[in-house]
């Protein structure tokens, strides 16, 4: 009896060890492994790579970027919510993949509000108007004119069909009353060449992605589509500076694990990252690559919920008035 007695207490306890991290006690105990659903040396892998490394400082852990590119970013986002709750795994989140995809697919492969904890906002990118360097405009009342007048012989290019490059310039050009040739490609990469060649007259780029070309005078910035300028950019003025109030669109990242994910262990994934997001080194850097941290008051797990189920709402407005038929 007492050796049947030892064997049970022996088994309560190794259940009870098991069971305490899977409750975030101990969380976390090995490297956790943080999805960029996008490859190398996108604007979204190089601001996971900022954010990694310290935060991994403050959770006592290494927290490793894994690139898994792929189908719109679909891929590696479908892979965390089918991971095990664990808190190990979790997922760079972002306009695209997670407000603007519902609206696109016929048959999502993930639902952003039912198969994710939100564990918090980070960063906002804005998103700049640039022009071709000879198209005979400098600033936004100049380009409306032109556009009015010369929109049906003009083109204006995206990264692909439903992205924010399209659908920002869709909504710039619906507001200023202009039908304009979009012509999309199936990547940032090809859509920026044609328009340093020339093909393309405009384009609403991540400010990521605008600065080199602004600094170097290859293209021609017109304005910033948010309601704030750029540290990037500080000379540039914004769109509503200069009267015309499209709206305030920029890209947003967050993290996200997988539905079912303890709520000790997001509360302190949000702790570290807002202390991390906190760092004026960090900040600093971010800035260098266009990006600004969100405050505060905009970090907490129940902040980005809400965010996200607004997010979704508008951009699913947009895709349906652009006429984007979902695949």
């Amino acid at each position: 009896m007492k050796a049947a007695r030892t064997i049970h207490v022996a088994l309560g306890l190794a259940v009870a060890l098991a069971v305490a991290p899977a409750r975030g006690e101990d969380w976390p105990t090995r490297p956790i492994s943080l999805v960029v659903p996008f490859g190398p040396g996108s604007g979204t892998d190089l601001v996971a790579r900022q954010i990694a490394a310290p935060l991994g400082e403050k959770l006592g852990q290494p927290v490793i970027v894994q690139n898994m590119g792929g189908a719109g970013g679909l891929i590696g986002v479908s892979r965390v919510a089918k991971a095990t709750p664990d808190g190990y795994e979790m997922v760079v989140g972002s306009l695209d993949t997670f407000a603007q995809s519902p609206s696109l697919r016929k048959q999502p492969p993930y639902d952003s509000i039912k198969d994710f904890e939100p564990a918090g906002l980070a960063v906002v990118q804005p998103l700049i108007l640039i022009a071709r360097k000879d198209l005979p405009v400098s600033n936004m009342r100049e380009f409306a004119a032109y556009v009015k007048q010369n929109g049906s012989k003009m083109q204006f290019g995206s990264a692909g069909v439903g992205t924010a490059n399209h659908l920002v310039c869709y909504e710039l050009t619906r507001a200023l009353g202009a039908n304009v040739t979009h012509v999309s490609y199936r990547g940032s990469a090809e859509a920026m060449t044609d328009m340093l060649a020339g093909h393309l007259d405009f384009y609403c780029i991540l400010a990521i992605g605008a600065v080199p070309y602004i600094k170097s005078g290859t293209l021609k910035a017109i304005a910033v589509l948010t309601d704030e300028r750029s540290p990037a950019l500080p000379d540039v003025p914004t769109a509503k500076e200069q009267g015309f109030d499209f709206g305030n669109f920029y890209y947003w990242m967050g993290l996200f694990f997988p539905k079912g994910t303890p709520a000790p262990i997001v509360t302190k994934l949000n702790t570290a990252l807002g202390a991390t997001l906190d760092r004026q080194d960090l900040q600093a850097r971010l800035r260098a690559v266009a990006t600004s941290v969100v405050p505060a008051e905009r970090r907490s797990p129940d902040y980005l919920r809400g965010f996200l189920a607004s997010e979704i709402k508008t951009w699913g407005a947009a895709i349906k008035e652009s006429g984007i038929e979902p695949n």
